[in-house]
């Protein structure tokens, strides 16, 4: 069990606080001198509860809270009891990691290291020691996944921030699921095991889910670009398997030329040559038809006919001067014959070179026709190379659809398993909920009583195993405003407290700051104070709460109560100087 005996620090300003067992209560005065402005929000009653929880080993944020410059080098020191024993424990702002002891620690499961004369833990040996003498919590599974851990389950017992007000089973906003079935589950005596191992299976469910995602996300195949479902590969890998027969055949069949290119540039080379001839006999051919077609119209001129062309011309024949006819007609005919002697000359010649060209076509086209065969049925070196490689991308997709079958085949196989094992761990939870229905209802009457103290109406602590495990809901009748919101977690907490007070090793302490009474009917906050008492009291544990003094409904309290409030109250705040807050500064 742990008792909060008193509250120190190494600067002489702080307001060192003693409690004693039962109920306690820090008050924040406003003076009458104090002006308009001043305001108690500052003056330290968060600020404690903030300190007993960085002394119970609550991470340090640098720049709020106590991780404040204002606060380097602050020490901040517990007396309290733990495991019957008297110890004192202290915490610097600038050696956070580093816990001094002082006392008996003869029965710890973890014993401080001894330095200059001084008990020394580390911080997580000090949490760990605390889970073990708080809460019973074995010190093997510290380091395990899902287990209820000291730092969760007391801050139940110490709420502080807002956040921690918002439902019964949650100490801050947006707490992990997990966090708040295993925490809740281990301290309502539940089998908290359940919520852990349910967690587990959530996980292996999620890292399926995940595997699926990222082998869909990383693939780079063409074919298989897309994953899809296991018909939909099945059919894919029928469409790969007849491209990959298509693609083996044609390799199959496949002749490499070795000189492929430079065959194919003598076949281009041929055809070009095949070409020039083929339009130089087309030329020749007709040059030859004309000059045949000229010798044929070639006939000597009769002396009429050359007398008659010599009068179209206007030329005169005196006898005397110009040379006789006969003579003209015989340069005529000479010239003529000149002429069918050039024709008959050109026509062999042009006859002999459309002969050869003719020749050296048949040649040519005949040696174009073999290379052409040749490139027809057989294929370039690179050709072949790409076929292969088109061929073996095929057989990798193919391999890689195999695989993608089987790994699909394993993963609706682990589903539908951890399908079976998801339910058989409800059946489970669901079972070992009833085997427990004694713990169960003891925790449902004290929630139950402590609503009807405040409400004259019975609330309700339900607890259920659904899909995602337990589900916990509270109820109190005049639901619907903030106060009796806050109120389902004072009567969630000091059932808690309650509980827990029949436990050994317990926490047997219970811390509320003045944030759970926001909003609350004078009357329920008067019936809330005057019952922590009597339940701490009855019960063996420790009550510690804030508050404003103004905000005491001492009207509303019992006459006992009334006359007795003040003896419960172990510090009063004050605003009227700076001296007055908790830390006996300002900033």
């Amino acid at each position: 069990m742990i008792r909060i005996r008193a509250v120190r620090c190494n600067h002489a300003s702080f307001k060192e606080v003693h409690f004693t067992p039962g109920f306690n209560v820090i008050l924040a005065d406003r003076t009458e001198v104090s002006g308009s402005r001043d305001s108690r929000n500052g003056l330290g009653k968060s600020t404690l509860i903030e300190i007993i929880h960085f002394c119970l080993g609550a991470s340090l944020q640098r720049g709020k809270g106590l991780g404040v410059v204002q606060l380097k080098g602050w020490s901040f020191s517990l007396e309290l009891t733990l495991a019957n024993r008297v110890v004192i424990v202290t915490r610097n702002t600038e050696e956070p990691s580093k816990i001094l002891i002082i006392g008996d620690t003869t029965d710890w499961p973890i014993q401080p290291k001894v330095k200059e004369g001084q008990k020394i833990l580390s911080l997580k040996d000090w949490t760990t020691v605390l889970g073990s003498l708080m809460f019973g919590l074995p010190i093997s599974d510290e380091d395990k996944k899902y287990q209820p851990s000291f730092r969760s389950l007391i801050s139940y017992f110490i709420r502080r921030g807002r956040d921690a007000f918002s439902t019964p089973f949650e100490h801050y906003r947006k707490q992990l699921e997990w966090d708040k079935q295993v925490n809740n589950a281990f301290l309502l005596g539940l089998a908290w095991e359940d919520a852990r191992d349910l967690q587990l299976l959530k996980d292996r469910q999620k890292l399926l889910e995940d595997f699926k995602k990222l082998k869909k996300d990383t693939e780079t195949g063409v074919v298989i670009g897309v994953l899809g479902s296991l018909g939909e590969l099945e059919a894919l890998k029928v469409q790969v398997e007849s491209q990959l027969r298509e693609r083996k055949e044609t390799l199959s069949n496949f002749r490499v030329a070795p000189q492929y290119h430079e065959l194919e540039q003598q076949a281009n080379r041929l055809t070009a040559e095949i070409h020039e001839a083929t339009n130089k006999n087309i030329t020749d051919q007709k040059l030859l038809e004309f000059y045949e077609l000229s010798l044929e119209s070639e006939n000597e001129p009769s002396p009429d006919a050359v007398v008659s062309i010599y009068e179209r011309a206007g030329v005169e024949l005196p006898g005397l001067v110009v040379r006789r006819l006969e003579e003209v007609e015989v340069f005529h005919r000479q010239l003529i014959e000149n002429r069918r002697n050039f024709l008959a000359a050109e026509i062999q010649r042009l006859r002999r070179d459309i002969s050869a060209r003719e020749s050296l076509l048949r040649e040519k086209i005949e040696e174009r026709a073999s290379l052409l065969e040749i490139l027809q049925t057989h294929g370039a070196l690179e050709e072949f190379t790409r076929l292969q490689e088109l061929y073996l991308d095929t057989v990798a997709d193919l391999n890689e659809i195999n695989k993608r079958i089987e790994e699909l085949k394993k993963f609706e196989e682990a589903k539908s398993s951890l399908k079976i094992e998801k339910e058989r761990l409800l059946q489970r939870a669901r079972r070992d909920k009833e085997e427990r229905s004694v713990q169960v209802e003891r925790a449902m009457s004290f929630f139950h009583e402590n609503s009807r103290f405040l409400y004259d109406a019975p609330g309700s602590l339900s607890i259920n195993v659904g899909d995602n495990g337990f589900q916990f809901r509270v109820d109190i009748r005049r639901d619907g405003s903030e106060g009796i919101g806050n109120m389902k977690i004072f009567c969630y907490d000091l059932m808690l407290a309650q509980l827990w007070s029949e436990h050994d090793p317990s926490p047997r302490l219970l811390i509320h700051d003045s944030t759970i009474f926001d909003g609350v009917d004078e009357r329920q906050v008067a019936l809330a104070l005057e019952l922590a008492d009597r339940v701490s009291s009855n019960c063996g544990f420790q009550y510690i709460c804030t508050f404003n003094s103004d905000m005491i409904p001492r009207s509303e309290f019992s006459q006992d109560f009334e006359k007795n409030f003040d003896s419960f109250v172990r510090l009063r705040l004050t605003d009227d100087t700076d001296e007055g807050g908790l830390l006996g500064i300002r900033f």
